[in-house]
């Protein structure tokens, strides 16, 4: 049964319908999905002839053609499990199990939504994350040691964003200046290496590998200004914490030869499996991550690394290749499931693969190398680049082939009514 937008008066069905596309892009989603998705739900209610127009900073919708508008603006991303609970109202209105009016009062109520662990899931998040991610890019002991205790300054930071004690748009400023900091008097010491690469895990969540990854596949899907607007914003974000690691080289007086983008295996190809592990449980701590999707995000995130891994040890393809096969089956893997369990959010299991993919460490090894010695920024940025592109070209692939999955499953199941229906009328 369908439900009706007669509860609801013209305004507050655009209000709905623009909360509901808001949230998609604020839970990650491109331009072109969030609209997809809410015209499906327009549809569902009784509206075919909806418009949206999505960017990242506001959405403008309006109920048809010369119908009047409503705008509303993107204040903040949000946490996983807020994503899910969006994807739930999406699955109620397509049904209709949800009625408008309900699904416009959990809305209203989406920010409100309190994380399952305020203050210690952060803390403990970002220190498993951190030590995760040390194990897949930079697989020492000195480093995972030094990314765990690290962990604590940017989730310190981006509390204080939280409560305005940190202007936001200083947030990567002054992350890369404390952690490449502490990094440089590490090396300085001889406890570490490669400074440059063991920097990376513990600003790891506020990198905006995502951003620029979304931002690419926008432009692909049509969506200029979107994608446009994403890449430039991750650029800068980028350039921001260049400037943090500049500074912080600049006051401790770093040899150049800190630059270099190294990578040095001491634990083994193990480290990789069990920085995965550790990665997906920081995820569902700092995210909230429900209970029910924590499964399916280890099995996207696990499928996502394995792919990678064999493509470039075995195959040994180059960075490029791994990345554009381990997107395909993120994007692919994470449609498929939710495919087969639509109250399942397909943004909540794909997101973290996102940081398996690594492409916000790269951008920012490129720009920093580019400002520090330019001499040896050109292999890491055609390597960044290269990386970038693949992951962008393979969510691509990846969605069109699970929505051509999708489409010929309908069409089978569509047949089998029509079939059945025909014989009972024969009957």
């Amino acid at each position: 049964m369908t439900a009706s937008p007669d509860a609801l008066t013209d305004a507050q069905t655009r209000q709905l319908l623009v909360y509901l596309a808001a949230a998609h892009m604020a839970g990650g989603a491109g331009a072109h999905e969030a609209t997809e998705d809410v015209v499906r739900a327009a549809r569902a209610i009784g509206l075919p002839g909806a418009q949206i127009n999505a960017t990242p900073d506001g959405v403008t919708l309006s109920l048809g053609h010369g119908a009047p508008a409503t705008f509303e603006s993107i204040e903040g991303s949000l946490r996983l499990d807020q994503t899910a609970r969006v994807a739930g109202i999406q699955h109620g209105l397509e049904t209709g199990a949800l009625t408008p009016t309900a699904a416009l009062d959990a809305l209203k109520g989406l920010r409100a939504q309190r994380a399952r662990f305020p203050v210690t899931g952060m803390y403990l998040g970002g220190f498993t994350v951190a030590a995760g991610i040390a194990g897949i890019l930079q697989p020492t002991w000195p480093s995972v040691l030094f990314a765990a205790v690290a962990s604590p300054i940017t989730i310190a930071l981006i509390r204080l964003t939280g409560r305005r004690l940190v202007p936001s748009a200083l947030l990567p400023l002054f992350a890369g200046f404390l952690v490449a900091a502490a990094a440089f008097a590490a090396f300085q010491a001889g406890f570490i290496t490669s400074p440059l690469r063991t920097m990376l895990p513990p600003v790891a969540v506020l990198l905006p590998g995502a951003l620029l990854v979304t931002g690419l596949s926008e432009l692909v899907a049509g969506a200029m200004v979107s994608g446009a607007s994403r890449l430039a914003y991750g650029t800068t974000q980028l350039v921001m914490f260049a400037a943090g690691v500049a500074g912080a080289s600049i006051l401790l007086d770093v040899p150049p030869e800190a630059f270099a983008n190294a990578r040095v295996d001491e634990i083994g190809p193990l480290a990789g499996f069990v920085g995965l592990v550790l990665l997906t449980l920081g995820i569902c701590f700092m995210e909230s991550v429900p209970r029910r999707l924590a499964p399916g995000v280890l099995f996207v995130t696990a499928s996502t690394y394995v792919t990678q891994w064999s493509v470039q040890n075995w195959v040994d393809a180059p960075a490029w290749g791994g990345a554009l096969a381990g997107a395909f089956v993120a994007s692919f893997s994470a449609w498929v499931i939710a495919l087969a369990r639509p109250t399942l959010s397909r943004m909540v299991l794909f997101l973290p693969s996102f940081w398996l993919l690594v492409p916000g460490s790269l951008g920012l090894v490129t720009v920093t190398q580019l400002g520090i010695d330019p001499r040896e920024s050109w292999p890491t940025a055609m390597n960044a680049t290269s990386v970038v592109l693949a992951i962008a070209l393979g969510l691509v692939f990846g969605t069109s082939a699970a929505r051509a999955l999708r489409f010929t499953i309908r069409r089978g199941l569509r047949r089998r009514a029509d079939a059945r229906a025909a014989s009972t009328l024969v009957e």
